[in-house]
């Protein structure tokens, strides 16, 4: 049922991938892992690179993965974690398509928002 959500990108993936990111940990490390593109990072170089304990960057990649946000991989006795970026660009289009659209500025009020 969740690929369906991620794929449909109901309110309630919307929901799910929004809050996976309200944290500082996840926001970090979802920051750290855009940064090494579509390759990711095996999860023991970002416990060391962000000096987060194993258990905890456990927990918080956990809760990405289960919001779509990152693509696990593994590689012998390594895990590696990515970006989807498809499902990260989808999110982004998601709250500026569905959210903001009725929001915009007012041509006939001098450009402001109302």
């Amino acid at each position: 049922m969740v690929a369906k959500e991620l794929t449909e990108l109901t309110s309630t993936a919307v929901i799910r991938g929004l809050a996976a990111l309200a944290h500082e940990t996840r926001l970090t490390l979802f920051h750290q892992l855009v940064r090494h593109g579509p390759g990711g990072e095996s999860a023991g170089e970002l416990a060391r690179g962000l000096n987060i304990p194993p258990q905890t960057l456990s927990f918080h990649l956990k809760e990405m993965t289960h919001a779509g946000l990152l693509c696990p991989r593994r590689e012998g006795r390594y895990v590696y974690y990515a970006v989807d970026f498809d499902y990260a660009s989808r999110l982004v289009a998601y709250l500026s398509d569905s959210c903001c659209v009725d929001d915009g500025p007012d041509p006939g009020n001098g450009g402001l928002a109302p």
